[in-house]
C-alpha cells in the first residue's frame, strides 16, 4: 500500500508498462477514471474510488474485502497502488435485470457464510455524513426531522451478522462461465443479513418477497421473522438512498440525482402520512 495518490497514467507507467487501456470507463461497474487494461489478451480492471471526499482507508477496505473473499463470489484483487486498485477482469455479460430469486438467494447466502471483514456497516453515520456534505439549500426541516427520528429510534438489532456487499443490483453482477459473481464492493462491511436483503435493488415488492422466501429456505430462517426484520430496515434504506442522491448531486451537479432525490422525499413524506 502506497500513501501518495497517483494519476492513472502514472500507475500504468510504473506498474503496468506493457498494458494498454481497452475499454471506455463508462462500462457498467466502472466509474471515475477506472478502466480495463490488457496485456497479451490478459485483462484486468484498474479502479479508482469514485468519491474523492471519502477517506483513503474506505477504498483500501474494498481491496481488503476482496482479498478475503473466494473467487466464487468476487474478482481477485491484484494490487493496490496509491489510490488505485487492480482486480481480475471477469468475462461475461452483466444482466439487465436480477437473475431469478433462487440464484440470488444462493449467491447472497454464500457471501453471508464467509468470515466477517472486520469493520461494520453502520447506516446512521452515513446519513449524518450525507447531511453534512449536501447542499445547504437542499437541507429541509423534514430532512432534519426524519434524521432525528431515526437517530432516536436507533438501528434495528441484527438478526444475523455477516459480511455484506450492500450494493446488490443487476449492474453489479457478472454472469461468468462459472456462475454469478458480484463486483463493485466499495460499500462492503459487516452487518445484518436483513439489511443486505432490504438493500437489494428489486423491481418490485413481489420480487423482493420471492427473494426473501428463497433466502429463508436456504438459511433455515422463519420467513416471517426475516420479512419483519427487512421491514424494520426499509425506512433506513429509503432515507439512505435519498440522501445519497443529494450527496452525489452536490459532488457531480448531475440533475438526474436531484430528480431521484425529489422522488425519494415524496415517498418518505407519503410513508410518514400513512403512519
Amino acid at each position: 500500500m502506497h500513501n501518495s495518490k497517483l494519476t492513472r497514467d502514472e500507475v500504468l507507467s510504473r506498474y503496468f508498462p506493457h498494458h494498454r487501456p481497452v475499454a471506455d470507463p463508462a462500462v457498467a461497474g466502472l466509474s471515475g477514471g477506472s478502466c480495463i487494461i490488457d496485456y497479451q489478451g490478459q485483462r484486468s480492471v484498474l479502479r479508482q474510488h469514485h468519491d474523492p471526499s471519502a477517506p483513503d482507508f474506505h477504498f483500501h477496505r474494498q481491496y481488503l474485502a476482496l482479498k478475503s473473499l473466494p473467487s466464487s463470489l468476487a474478482p481477485r484483487p491484484l494490487g493496490y497502488y496509491g489510490g488505485w486498485m487492480a482486480v481480475e477482469y471477469l468475462a461475461g455479460p452483466i444482466p439487465v435485470t436480477l437473475p431469478d430469486s433462487q440464484k440470488m438467494a444462493v449467491l447472497l447466502y454464500h457471501l453471508h457464510q464467509q468470515p466477517r471483514f472486520g469493520w461494520p456497516v453502520s447506516v446512521l453515520p452515513l446519513l449524518e455524513r450525507y447531511w453534512q456534505y449536501s447542499s445547504d439549500a437542499r437541507r429541509t426541516p423534514f430532512w432534519l426531522k426524519t434524521l432525528k427520528q431515526l437517530r432516536k429510534r436507533g438501528e434495528p438489532r441484527p438478526l444475523r451478522l455477516a459480511p455484506l456487499h450492500m450494493d446488490v443490483h443487476a449492474g453489479n453482477l457478472v454472469v461468468t462461465a462459472s456462475g454469478l459473481r458480484l463486483i463493485d464492493w466499495e460499500y462492503a462491511g459487516d452487518g445484518d443479513i436483513a439489511l443486505e436483503l432490504a438493500a437489494v435493488w428489486t423491481e418490485d415488492d413481489t420480487q423482493r418477497l420471492a427473494l426473501l422466501q428463497a433466502y429463508a429456505r436456504i438459511a433455515k430462517i422463519d420467513p416471517q421473522l426475516l420479512i419483519r426484520q427487512v421491514r424494520r430496515w426499509q425506512p433506513w434504506l429509503k432515507m439512505l438512498m435519498t440522501t445519497w442522491y443529494e450527496y452525489r448531486w452536490q459532488q457531480t451537479n448531475d440533475a438526474n440525482f436531484i430528480s431521484l432525490a425529489d422522488s425519494g422525499w415524496r415517498d418518505l413524506r407519503h410513508k410518514g402520512q400513512e403512519r
